[in-house]
């Protein structure tokens, strides 16, 4: 049985932990972090958890915490992470970080981006980016996970099988996304009150979105080159999900003809056919958030537009799931070695 320690577990990333974690057969939860909560019934933050999780939520202490478990959480904010953890810790249990910590791996633009110094630079390197997807077999072996952002999954995925083939012309790539409002955290906040967000639509980050440069970076990776993107956030008033969709130029074939449907979907297939949480529609079905909700799942489809020569790529995901800790228990799974979906079949909710 993995013993799991969870920093920042009132929070909705947090609590989408606990929920997966507590039907998970292979893992117990023995701490529950929260600054906020120290000595308050779990079940008294999330009613939902009443009967079911009948701990007191604790402090942050990452020290005692790593004596204590095998693998920590930490859902947390940009920085905490990053001034906690140190050698003593990471030679005694795995971590996988939910922050923006050690995704980028310049620092400087990590501290451009975040406004923040960052604490334990020399961990960077180490750090393996949690795309399970993608980077699986170096996940398996580490120590430090840093699990992606939510768009940043969903954008990544739906775009990459065409970026690491070339057939689109990268520089080119514009990803417009829109998300609920639990992926802006539960703290209170007055633009995200119920009457600033409902009968309402809005762009925000335009142009500095701080998941812009993880988007690269990942992309640009797929590449082979650095690679610049317009990436432009919206929020909906919805509690969960994330669509994305991005334009690109499709690169034409040495006869000047645009790659077919047929091409395009095959090398979809080749990526994520045999991929258990990655469902490739059938034709002309565009993804919707509602088809995923609840769940671990991402849709992705494309539509070819001959007219502009351009491809329209869309992804759809619940953003608290494989947006965030659906995915962390994704990592957790391959980091002890057991079945990549261990407590993750989950079939998405509807209505």
């Amino acid at each position: 049985m993995i013993k799991v320690g969870i920093i920042g577990a009132t929070g909705y990333a947090g609590g989408e932990l606990v929920r997966l974690l507590t039907r998970h057969k292979d893992a117990q939860i023995v701490w529950y972090g929260s600054r906020s909560y120290i000595d308050q019934k779990y079940s008294s933050v999330y009613g939902n958890m009443f009967r079911i999780v009948d701990d007191k939520c604790m402090d942050d202490n990452m020290e005692q915490l790593a004596d204590q478990v095998d693998v920590i959480f930490t859902a947390t904010p940009q920085g905490l992470c990053a001034s906690l953890v140190n050698d003593t810790i990471l030679n005694k249990v795995k971590i996988v970080d939910l922050s923006a910590d050690f995704r980028i791996k310049d620092v400087s633009v990590y501290e451009q981006w975040y406004g923040i110094e960052h604490k334990s630079p020399h961990y960077i390197d180490e750090a393996v980016y949690g795309l399970c997807e993608i980077n699986r077999e170096d996940v398996k072996k580490a120590r430090l996970v840093a699990n992606p952002g939510c768009y940043t999954t969903c954008s990544i995925l739906t775009a990459y099988p065409l970026v690491k083939e070339g057939l689109i012309d990268i520089h080119t790539l514009i990803i417009d996304a829109k998300s609920g409002t639990s992926g802006a955290g539960r703290g209170a906040k007055v633009n995200n009150l119920y009457c600033e967000v409902n009968e309402n639509i809005k762009a925000y980050g335009v142009a500095t979105h701080r998941h812009t440069p993880e988007i690269e970076e990942q992309l640009g990776y797929a590449a082979g080159e650095p690679i610049l993107i317009n990436f432009t956030p919206h929020l909906v008033p919805m509690n969960r999900g994330i669509l994305a969709t991005e334009y690109a130029l499709l690169k034409r074939k040495a006869d000047g003809s645009l790659p077919t449907y047929e091409e395009i979907k095959a090398v979809y297939d080749k990526y994520y056919g045999d991929e258990k949480f990655i469902r490739v529609l059938e034709k002309g079905v565009f993804p919707e958030t509602k088809w995923v909700e609840g769940s671990n799942y991402v849709d992705i489809n494309f539509k070819i537009d001959e007219r502009t020569g351009r491809i329209i790529m869309m992804g759809a995901i619940d953003n608290l799931v494989k947006g965030a800790a659906g995915q962390a228990v994704q990592n957790m799974n391959l980091l002890f070695g057991l079945p990549e979906d261990e407590g993750l079949d989950l079939v998405p909710m509807f209505p």
